[in-house]
């Protein structure tokens, strides 16, 4: 078996057969009329900022997918925070990248989503650890894309082992409870000495503590079975029967320090989301988020023409040959011409026709990233991240309500 498990192939993708099929009958249509025209499109997401910023990534998919396509782009750099406006700008003949179209949205707009919703858990808990749970509920394919939206977005780690040889990054994880079933009700203790004897030492002794008894009284047998190589103790008991959380966690905490456990972390996942982070991140030390990040929708990106003149075979119009500017073109409920977005130094979002004066000290914030085919920005992780969390700071997402 060839594709066991049904996937769109990476060769698909590159050579434009994943879309829509109404691009193909389009370059068909095209073709028999022998029309080609050079367009400017964008790519949006709202036209005009709402005061509501997404994070933008997964443009180092989109420059791989234009490499060796004669078009030049310019798009936000990875991470960066937006509100409105264009994303990314192509700007070539239209049949050179026309079936593309749905590949490229597809990219940027599902790790977009994971990369807000992840940075929503990180503004939500800024102190804390906090790990992404969440590849269980994708499919396996896209697990490293969800891994590194958390990254991006400031999450300190992930659990995914295929991701993280992807990603380069050693993932993080436990005990699930069931290790603890395989041991059977009573006998806990033998179920975290195992862990113990198990396991590589760098990796954190944390047990699960809410299989069998109330979440007090097998924290305190965690404790008391593997004493100071107890680094922290996970409650993943389901929202219907945890009843007050904020309680449970502090009743454990308080028992763990009446008895000299004061070292021990507690460590809370199951459904949690940034509402929770916010009303535990005091009482707890770290935190799982999984369906938060994943459930997250899509940015809704669209990929519009915005100008557009007669191809390069006509040397009287086109205007890589002739240097004319194109025509306006939009479709009802869209700008026409083309934009350039800046960061104000109040940390606003603006929007404005390209050829003309931007904000005072306003940054322009479009780069190139494709050159007729040739990709002219390096990609690197650490620094869209950091970028990420510094633009978050500047816009003032994520911050807690009064």
């Amino acid at each position: 078996m060839t594709n066991p498990f049904g996937t769109v192939s990476a060769e698909a993708i590159l050579e434009g057969r994943a879309t829509d099929a109404y691009f193909e009958r389009t370059r068909t249509t095209l073709e028999h009329a022998g029309k080609d025209p050079h367009v400017v499109a964008e790519v949006t997401a709202d036209q005009f900022p709402t005061g509501s910023f997404e994070v933008f990534t997964g443009v180092e998919d989109v420059a791989t997918l234009f490499e060796g396509r004669a078009v030049d782009i310019d798009a936000l750099p990875d991470g960066q925070l937006f509100d409105g406006g264009p994303v990314l700008r192509i700007e070539g003949s239209y049949l050179d990248f026309a079936e593309l179209e749905t590949s490229l949205l597809g990219f940027l707009s599902q790790p977009s989503g994971f990369a807000t919703a992840a940075l929503e858990a990180r503004r939500a808990a800024p102190e804390s650890l906090v790990l992404s749970f969440g590849a269980r509920h994708v499919h396996p394919s896209i697990t490293s894309t969800v891994e590194r939206a958390s990254l991006l977005a400031g999450l300190d780690g992930f659990s995914h082992v295929a991701a993280g040889e992807i990603l380069d990054r050693e993932p993080g994880g436990t005990m699930p409870h069931a290790l603890m079933f395989c041991f059977g009700e009573g006998n806990q203790p033998a179920a975290w000495e195992a862990f113990d004897e198990a396991v590589p030492e760098d990796v954190p002794r944390i047990a699960l503590v809410d299989t069998f008894w109330d979440e007090k009284s097998e924290s305190l047998l965690a404790a008391e079975t593997l004493g100071d190589d107890l680094d922290g103790v996970r409650i993943d008991t389901t929202g219907s029967r945890r009843g007050d959380f904020r309680h449970i966690i502090r009743e454990v905490r308080w028992e763990l320090d009446a008895r000299g456990h004061e070292d021990v972390d507690i460590f809370c996942s199951g459904g949690l989301g940034p509402a929770d982070l916010r009303d535990l991140r005091d009482v707890a030390d770290g935190f799982g988020v999984g369906s938060a990040i994943t459930s997250a929708d899509g940015v809704d990106f669209s990929l519009d023409i915005v100008e557009i003149s007669e191809g390069p075979d006509d040397p009287s119009n086109g205007r890589t040959q002739s240097g004319d500017e194109g025509e306006p073109i939009s479709k009802r409920g869209k700008l026409s011409g083309v934009k350039e977005v800046y960061r104000t130094p109040d940390g606003g979002h603006h929007v404005a026709l390209a050829d003309r004066p931007g904000p005072e000290d306003g940054e322009a914030l479009l780069e190139p990233l494709v050159r007729d085919g040739e990709i002219v920005r390096e990609f690197d992780l650490e620094a869209a991240s950091e970028r990420c969390l510094a633009d978050a700071d500047r816009v003032g997402f994520g911050v807690d309500e009064p």
